[in-house]
């Protein structure tokens, strides 16, 4: 498939930047179906993760299924599934705990 440069208007600071060949043949290949919305400045200035989407991080209060004591998650845990300290869930991995 022949490819040629495109000028694309960039969303966040409305500048012109090229989509060249080269770039469209990777999209090809990726089989990416949207084009490129930001220049190249543009992009990096953006976040790595996460701009404009809502955190969704959960902290859930749980018993440790080993040794019992209160622990924190970083998720909710499934109904019927045991739930581990870090050290305890370390110990069941294989991991040495840190002294």
């Amino acid at each position: 498939m022949e490819f040629q440069d495109k000028v694309l208007t960039c969303v966040d600071c409305g500048a012109d930047f090229v989509f060249t060949a080269g770039e469209q043949a990777f999209f090809h290949e990726r089989q990416f179906k949207n084009l490129p919305k930001r220049c190249r400045n543009c992009k990096e200035k953006r976040p790595a993760r996460g701009e404009g989407r809502t955190s969704t991080k959960h902290e859930t209060s749980a018993v440790c299924a080993g040794c019992g004591k209160e622990t924190t998650l970083p998720f909710r845990p499934v109904q019927g599934r045991p739930v581990y300290c870090r050290e305890c869930f370390k110990q069941k991995r294989g991991v040495p705990a840190p002294r």
